[in-house]
C-alpha cells in the first residue's frame, strides 16, 4: 500500500507537473484567470490522463515501439474529444469561456510524458495511482492560482463579487500577472520543500 500512497503523492507535490516538472505551462496559466476555468481544466486533464494511461498500460504489450507515438496521440485524442463533446452538452458556458484549451489537452505534455514514459512502462494498478496523482496535483495548482488571480485581478470568486471593483488590481487578470502567481507558487513550493527536508533531517 505505501507503493501506491508514495505514486499518487507523488503528483501531488514532490514530482508536481506544474510547479517541480514545469511542463503544460501555456494552456494551463491561460484558463487561470477564473476558478471556474481552472478547475474545468484541471477534471478535464485529469479524466483524459487517467483513461488514456489505463488503456496503453492495458494494451502496451500489443502496441509496437515502431507505431507507440502515433497510437497514443490517437488515444488521448479519443478521450480529449469525449471531454470536449460531454464539457458542451453539461457545461456549455464554461466550454466557451475555454475555446481551443480543451482540444489543446491533445498535445499538452504532461499527458504524453506520463504516457511514454509510465503506462507504456507500469502495470494497471500503479497507473492509475499515478494520473490521479498526477491530474490532481495539477488540478489544485491550476485552482490556487486562478483563486489568486480571480479574486485580487477581479475581486470575484466563481463570478461572486467579493472585493469592490474599484479595489480589483487589473494586473493579476492580464498575463503577466499569472506568471507572477506562478513564481511566486513555485517559490513557496521550494520554501516548504526545504523546510520539510530540513526538519526531517534533523530527526
Amino acid at each position: 500500500m505505501k507503493k501506491y500512497l508514495a505514486l499518487f503523492t507523488n503528483g501531488l507535490v514532490k514530482e508536481n507537473p506544474l510547479l517541480v516538472l514545469m511542463i503544460g505551462l501555456c494552456s494551463s496559466l491561460a484558463v487561470t484567470s477564473s476558478v471556474a476555468n481552472g478547475l474545468g481544466m484541471g477534471l478535464a486533464m485529469t479524466f483524459v490522463l487517467l483513461m488514456s494511461e489505463i488503456i496503453i498500460s492495458l494494451f502496451r504489450k500489443l502496441i509496437p515501439d515502431s507505431i507507440r507515438i502515433p497510437v497514443f496521440i490517437i488515444v488521448i485524442a479519443s478521450f480529449t474529444t469525449i471531454v470536449d463533446l460531454l464539457m458542451q452538452a453539461f457545461t456549455p458556458d464554461l466550454s466557451k469561456s475555454m475555446g481551443l484549451f480543451i482540444s489543446l489537452i491533445v498535445v499538452n505534455c504532461i499527458i504524453m510524458g506520463r504516457v511514454e514514459s509510465f503506462a507504456s512502462k507500469r502495470p494497471l494498478v500503479d497507473v492509475i495511482f499515478d494520473a490521479l496523482g498526477m491530474g490532481l496535483g495539477f488540478t489544485w495548482v491550476l485552482v490556487g492560482i486562478s483563486f489568486v488571480r480571480e479574486l485580487l485581478g477581479a475581486g470575484t470568486l466563481l463570478g461572486t463579487r467579493i472585493i469592490p471593483e474599484a479595489y480589483a488590481v487589473g494586473f493579476f487578470a492580464r498575463s503577466p500577472g499569472g506568471f507572477f502567481v506562478f513564481g511566486m507558487f513555485i517559490s513557496l513550493n521550494m520554501v516548504m520543500k526545504k523546510a520539510f527536508e530540513s526538519k526531517r533531517g534533523a530527526k
